[in-house]
């Protein structure tokens, strides 16, 4: 069965984004259609990259990363929740994904934010960087906004009914690239051997 992460990629205390990674594994696993996983970036804690060999090439002298390695190579797709802090996503998001290179290759990303704007400047900071490792990040997103989703300044989330149908989209065609996706790095290694 097709696997997708759910990243929640915040680390900060009291973050909004724990209750949007609950909301989202929780309406995803009543799908179905894959399993889906939370990796909470604040568990994982991988320190700042300090390994002297680039990411593409594949050598990974340090165990975090050795670690993080067969963790992204395990799923078929990716949910990333991300924030928007200063019109951007987080720095320790940036990190998680510049540590490794050809674990990200060939598979599919969807989007989900939250912010003051509804996190749309994150995803599009994210979307350059998704592509540079050969991610395919679907079009559909869902983008809260702390205004009209969350009372308290994020203390306490309520999605709208539309966000409902927006995650809904968004994890069609995630689970429908995944999947694609998929027979195409399976046909890839096929013809390698």
């Amino acid at each position: 069965m097709t696997k997708i992460a759910v990243i929640l990629g915040s680390t900060r205390t009291g973050r909004a984004g724990e209750h949007v990674a609950r909301w989202v594994v929780e309406q995803a696993q009543q799908r179905g259609d894959a399993e889906y996983e939370l990796i909470d970036l604040a568990e994982v804690d991988l320190p700042q990259i300090d390994q002297p060999s680039p990411p593409a090439r594949g050598h990974y002298a340090d165990p975090d990363t050795q670690r993080w390695a067969r963790t992204v190579v395990a799923y078929d797709g990716y949910v990333i929740i991300t924030p928007e802090y200063n019109h951007s996503f987080p720095g320790v998001l940036k990190n998680a994904l510049d540590r490794v290179y050809a674990e990200w290759n060939n598979k599919a990303a969807a989007l989900v934010s939250y912010g003051i704007d509804g996190g749309v400047r994150a995803v599009e900071a994210l979307r350059p960087v998704l592509s540079a490792l050969q991610l395919a990040h679907v079009a559909p997103q869902v983008s809260l906004n702390l205004r009209t989703d969350f009372s308290g300044f994020g203390a306490e989330f309520n999605p709208g009914e539309h966000q409902s149908t927006a995650l809904t989209a968004t994890l069609d065609q995630l689970v429908s690239w995944s999947k694609a996706l998929a027979r195409t790095r399976l046909s890839a290694t096929s013809s390698a051997h």
